[in-house]
Parts: C-alpha cells; sequence; structure tokens
C-alpha cells in the first residue's frame, strides 16, 4: 500500500492511467481527505487541479490502492 501520509498537494482526478485509485468510504478509511482551494501542504490536503496534478487518482469501487473519507476537519492518515 502506497504511504497515504505522503499523498497531498495538487490532485488530478482521471479516468485511466491513475498513479494511484483510490476508494471512498463512509468508514475505516486509510486517509481522511479534505479539498482545499489552495495551499495544499500537509497529510489529507487536497487541491483539485485539471493540470499539472502532484498526483493523479481515479476513484474505483473495488481493488483500490488504498480507501478515502472526505472530512471538513482533521485530515491525514489514520
Amino acid at each position: 500500500m502506497a504511504d497515504v501520509s505522503k499523498i497531498f498537494g495538487k490532485i488530478q482526478y482521471v479516468d485511466s492511467f491513475p498513479d494511484f485509485k483510490v476508494q471512498v468510504v463512509s468508514s475505516f478509511a486509510d486517509l481522511h481527505v479534505k479539498e482545499v482551494s489552495s495551499f495544499a501542504n500537509s497529510p489529507g490536503e487536497w487541491q483539485i487541479v485539471t493540470s499539472f496534478p502532484d498526483y493523479k487518482i481515479q476513484i474505483v469501487s473495488s481493488f483500490a490502492d488504498f480507501k478515502i473519507k472526505y472530512v471538513d476537519s482533521f485530515p491525514g492518515a489514520q
């Protein structure tokens, strides 16, 4: 599994050729994600972009590299 504490910054959602496949869950997540508009510089903070991403993420329903939960506060690895 990926070191989810290092996955933050500019994130682009893609349909193919992702860096990581991610499943969105409501509990037992590996990473709590907070979408921010700028300064995504700590674990779990994702700034959604359409070009020049740090990571490309594909949302899947199974066989994910790790699981995330969207939160409004306290992002980061769990």
